[in-house]
């Protein structure tokens, strides 16, 4: 699968699948998250809503994945992972590695043909950028799929700069 790095806005990326860095709660919040909820309309947050009266009560566990309508955005459906805080005195780099891998095996398993991430846990969750990016293009290197033909990794403010690095 081919990737490339694009500097913009996630909400307005052209492809089957938005990735957003959500928190546990699957309800919207701040940065990607909360602009996808903005953006995307009522339906994300129905559909959130409804993942939460059924299979997710407690919420969405960190590093796993899954998926919604796009309500108003221009892609077909959002893939939402919960990425982990980071932490100088635990490793959970494992866990960072999952949010990729498991969207895309959540994408790949609807069928789309491409997709776009934020730098999950690279803003409030304070991920160091660098480490951040070299785990996101490693883990969408690595995957093997069926469908996925493009991958974006959608590089916004100060992670903007890793574009030019």
């Amino acid at each position: 699968m081919r990737y490339d790095l694009v500097e913009g806005d996630i909400t307005e990326q052209h492809v089957d699948v938005i990735v957003n860095a959500a928190n546990s709660s699957l309800l919207g919040g701040g940065g990607v998250d909360g602009a996808i909820h903005r953006k995307g309309g009522p339906e994300i947050l129905a559909e959130c809503r409804a993942l939460r009266a059924s299979k997710y009560g407690r919420g969405l566990p960190t590093g796993q994945a899954v998926a919604t309508i796009a309500g108003r955005l221009p892609a077909r459906w959002v893939v939402h992972t919960v990425g982990p805080v980071y932490s100088s005195t635990e490793d959970r780099s494992a866990l960072l590695t999952a949010c990729y891998t498991n969207s895309l095996t959540v994408a790949d398993g609807l069928g789309a043909q491409s997709i776009a991430f934020p730098l999950i846990s690279s803003g409030i969750y304070g991920w160091p950028l660098e480490d951040a990016f070299r785990r996101a293009t490693a883990a969408i290197e690595a995957f093997e799929s069926r469908s996925l033909t493009a991958a974006s990794l959608v590089l916004f403010g100060p992670a903007a700069r890793l574009r030019t690095t």
